[in-house]
C-alpha cells in the first residue's frame, strides 16, 4: 500500500477513535445520572459502535458512511435516554462527504436530516417538543455551515493540487528546456571541433604526401631541403590556425576566472587565409564576388565561413580536383555561397557524411538551405544564409578581402 494511502487510513481510524472516545465518556457520565434498562443501553452502545466504526472508511465511501451514521441517529436519540453527542459522527462524516466532492449527495443529506427533525417535532404533543425553533434554525445553520466547509476545502485541495501540477510540469519543461540547450550546445562544439581538425589535419596530410612523394623521386638536396622546408612551413602555418582556431571554439568550456581569447574569430574576413590554406595544398583555388557585402553578426559570419571551411576540405580529401571555384553573391536580403570543383564527385550510393550533414545544420539554424549534389564535371555546394531582420543593407562594412573574379589564390 502507497505510504500515502496508508497514512490517510491511519487518520481516518484516528478521527473514529476520537469521535468514540467522546461519545463513550459523555454517555458513561450521563448513565450515572439517568440509567435505563439493559437491553436498551446494549442496543445505544452497539449504535455507537456503529456509526463511529463507519468513520474509518470515511474517505474511502463517504456517501455510505454518512447514511450509516444518519441512520444510527435517527435510532440512537429516539430510543436512548442517555443522548450522547453520536451525531457529532454524521457531522464529520457530512463534512468529507461535501470535502470528497460528493457536494450534491451532502446537500441531500442534510436536507433530508433536517426534515426529518422537523417533522419528528412537528408529531410531538404539545409540551413535548425536544428542539425548540430556534434549536431547530441553528441546525440548520449547522448543517448547511459542515457543507459549506466541506465544499471549500475540497476547492482549496483542488487548488493546491493544481498549482503543484503546473510547478512540476514547470519543472519538467525547465529541465527539458536545459537538456536541450546542453544538447545543442554539444552538438555546435562538435562541429566546431570538426570543422577545424577535418579541415586543417586534411590540409596537412595532403602536404605532408606531397612533399614525401617529391622526396620519394630523390631529388637533388637543394631541392629536396627546399621541398621539405615549404612542406614544414605550410603544415606550421594550418597547424598553428587551427590552435588559433580551436582555442576560440572551446573558449566555451573556460573556467569563470579564466581569460578569454584575444584572437579575432573566424569569418569571411579570414576567407583569404583559408584560400590561401587551400591553395598550399596544390589546389587552383579561383574566388568570384558578387553584389554589395553587408556586415553580418557573428554568429552568422561564423556559419558562411564554416561551410566554405568544410567544402574546402571535402574537395582536399575526395574530390581528386585540380581547381574549385568559391563564389559569394550579396543579395538584398541573403548571402547565397557557392563552392563547385572538377572532381570525379560523389558516388550516388553513398549517404552524406557528417561534414555535409554539419553544414546543413548551420544553414538552417538561420533559416537558410544548403544543397550538395553533383554536376557535370564536379560536384557543387550551395547554400542560402538570409540576413536577420536588423542586419544592415549598406555597403558600410568592409568586405572580406579575396582575390577578384577569374583570380587563382
Amino acid at each position: 500500500m502507497p505510504l500515502s494511502l496508508r497514512s490517510r487510513d491511519l487518520r481516518d481510524a484516528l478521527v473514529a477513535l476520537v469521535v468514540f472516545l467522546v461519545t463513550a465518556v459523555w454517555t458513561l457520565v450521563v448513565a450515572r445520572y439517568e440509567p435505563e434498562p439493559a437491553g436498551r443501553t446494549a442496543l445505544g452502545w452497539a449504535l455507537i459502535l456503529t456509526g463511529c466504526g463507519a468513520l474509518v472508511l470515511r474517505r474511502r465511501q463517504p456517501v455510505a458512511v454518512a447514511v450509516v451514521t444518519l441512520l444510527a441517529c435517527a435510532v440512537y436519540y429516539p430510543l436512548s435516554a442517555q443522548d450522547g453527542p453520536l451525531l457529532i459522527a454524521f457531522a464529520v462524516a457530512l463534512y468529507t462527504t461535501a470535502a470528497e466532492g460528493r457536494f450534491a449527495a451532502a446537500v441531500a443529506l442534510a436536507a433530508v436530516t433536517l426534515l426529518a427533525v422537523g417533522l419528528g417535532e412537528i408529531r410531538q404533543r404539545p409540551g413535548h417538543r425536544q428542539i425548540d425553533d430556534t434549536s431547530l434554525a441553528m441546525m440548520a445553520g449547522w448543517l448547511i455551515s459542515l457543507v459549506a466547509v466541506g465544499r471549500a476545502q475540497r476547492n482549496r485541495v483542488a487548488y493546491l493540487r493544481e498549482v503543484e501540477q503546473r510547478a512540476l510540469a514547470a519543472e519538467r519543461e525547465q529541465e527539458a528546456r536545459a537538456r536541450q540547450s546542453a544538447t545543442e550546445e554539444r552538438l555546435r562544439i562538435a562541429r566546431e571541433v570538426h570543422d577545424i581538425l577535418g579541415h586543417s589535419i586534411s590540409l596537412i596530410n595532403v602536404q605532408s604526401g606531397a612533399a614525401l612523394h617529391r622526396l620519394g623521386k630523390k631529388p637533388a638536396a637543394a631541392q629536396g631541403l627546399a621541398a621539405a622546408e615549404e612542406a614544414l612551413r605550410a603544415v606550421r602555418d594550418t597547424s598553428k590556425e587551427a590552435l588559433r582556431e580551436l582555442r576560440a571554439t572551446l573558449g566555451v568550456l573556460r573556467g569563470a576566472g579564466e581569460a578569454a581569447p584575444t584572437a579575432p574569430a573566424s569569418g569571411l574576413a579570414l576567407l583569404p587565409e583559408l584560400v590561401e590554406r587551400a591553395a598550399s595544398a596544390g589546389l587552383e583555388v579561383r574566388t568570384r564576388v558578387g553584389g554589395t557585402p553587408v556586415p553580418l553578426p557573428p554568429p552568422l559570419d561564423l556559419a558562411a565561413y564554416r561551410i566554405v571551411q568544410e567544402s574546402l576540405t571535402n574537395v582536399t580529401r575526395h574530390a581528386a580536383a585540380r581547381s574549385v571555384l568559391v563564389a559569394l553573391d550579396w543579395g538584398p536580403d541573403a548571402l547565397r555561397l557557392r563552392v563547385e570543383d572538377d572532381g570525379g564527385g560523389a558516388p550516388d550510393d553513398r549517404p552524406a557524411g557528417s561534414g555535409i550533414r554539419g553544414m546543413a545544420e548551420r544553414a538552417r539554424a538561420f533559416g537558410g538551405e544548403l544543397t550538395a549534389r553533383n554536376i557535370p564535371g564536379g560536384f557543387r555546394v550551395d547554400a542560402r544564409l538570409p540576413f536577420p531582420p536588423s542586419a544592415p543593407t549598406s555597403a558600410s562594412a568592409p568586405a572580406p578581402e579575396i582575390a577578384p573574379e577569374g583570380d587563382s589564390a
